[in-house]
């Protein structure tokens, strides 16, 4: 099972936007001061959005359609929603 997530930053209002096979050690790592990634500036993070796949195929597929400019402007949407509902 894989799982494609949104994170959010309240803190610095940013999204992130990637997939999984372990969601749980994933948003660890994510929230990590060990993390050296993109995501370690803009801790702490909260998952705002999952949807699971069976094959990594679909989970990829559908990760890249997220991070297109409507899949952000998808995101954002659920930002907001979260902020004012």
């Amino acid at each position: 099972m894989f799982t494609v997530y949104i994170l959010h930053s309240e803190k610095y209002n940013k999204i992130y936007i990637g997939f999984t096979s372990n969601l749980e050690a994933r948003i660890n790592a994510h929230n990590s001061v060990n993390n050296k990634g993109f995501t370690k500036r803009y801790m702490p993070w909260a998952i705002i959005y999952t949807e699971e796949f069976e094959a990594k195929e679909e989970a990829l597929k559908r990760e890249k359609q997220l991070k297109s400019a409507k899949g952000r402007l998808f995101a954002w949407d659920i930002v907001n929603k979260t902020k004012n509902p």
